[in-house]
């Protein structure tokens, strides 16, 4: 099981296909998510990965939360989630995960917080469609009606949908399709739409109900690992190209 992300929701476009079709998408931004911490086994009893993403001012973070950050050598973040994982997918502390770490047409699930509405009404809040509009109604056309019984059982029973405090909960949508990368911009391009405003943070993972492709890079695919593989890889094969050229000289002479 990988780790997911955070990202950071900008709004919505379309994206156009080869043959001409466009497909609304929400673009998501990853704003420096960075392994913060581990959680493992034999201390905690579970694995799992601390991530965060963003920034935030030292000034606002809290003196215990600084000498977390500084224990991790990476600065304060915005946002801090933890993404359960398997034992061998842990990434190294201070690894930023870069958006090829989903490919396009994998599913994903994306938690966030909805849109709050306020206090609404019965007919905003669940539909309902409204008292009549004559023969005797006054004053009252968009109340929710009657909500009890008679004497027995005397009482309104629990989760009557009334009106009250619209929006503003913890949602996941589940099965979002992946249509598009960029990794140089840190983006990830996803068709439809997700919960929360713009600029509100969401949970990126891959989807539970659906199988994943098989070629998506396990543990995770953090940003540099490649520059880095191959500077090793040419810091090593630079003494043996020395070693032979040395060596065909000194036959030459």
């Amino acid at each position: 099981m990988r780790t997911g992300v955070i990202a950071k929701k900008m709004g919505m476009t379309r994206l156009f296909q080869e043959d001409g079709r466009h497909v609304p998408v929400t673009v998501l931004s990853l704003e420096g998510c960075q392994v913060v911490g581990h959680r493992k086994e034999d201390g905690d009893g579970y694995t799992a990965l601390q991530l965060g993403a963003g920034t935030a001012k030292a000034k606002n973070v809290k003196k215990p939360q600084r000498g977390f950050y500084g224990k991790a050598e990476v600065e304060p973040k915005a946002r801090l989630a933890e993404f359960r994982v398997s034992g061998d997918a842990l990434l190294d502390v201070g690894s930023v995960i870069s958006a090829d770490h989903f490919a396009a047409g994998q599913k994903v699930d994306i938690q966030g917080r909805t849109q709050g509405k306020g206090f609404a009404g019965a007919m905003k809040r669940w539909g309902f469609g409204g008292l009549r509009a004559s023969h005797g109604v006054s004053l009252s056309h968009r109340s929710h009606g009657s909500t009890g019984q008679r004497q027995d059982p005397g009482k309104v029973f629990k989760g009557k949908k009334m009106a009250g405090h619209m929006g503003d909960r913890l949602r996941t949508q589940q099965n979002l399709e992946i249509v598009e990368t960029d990794a140089e911009r840190g983006l990830l391009f996803v068709r439809g739409s997700v919960p929360g405003s713009k600029g509100g943070w969401l949970l990126v993972s891959d989807a539970i109900k659906v199988k994943q492709p098989a070629d998506l890079p396990y543990p995770g695919s953090v940003r540099g690992a490649n520059n880095n593989e191959n500077s090793e890889t040419q810091a090593a094969d630079t003494p043996a190209e020395t070693a032979d050229d040395a060596a065909s000289e000194n036959a030459e002479a």
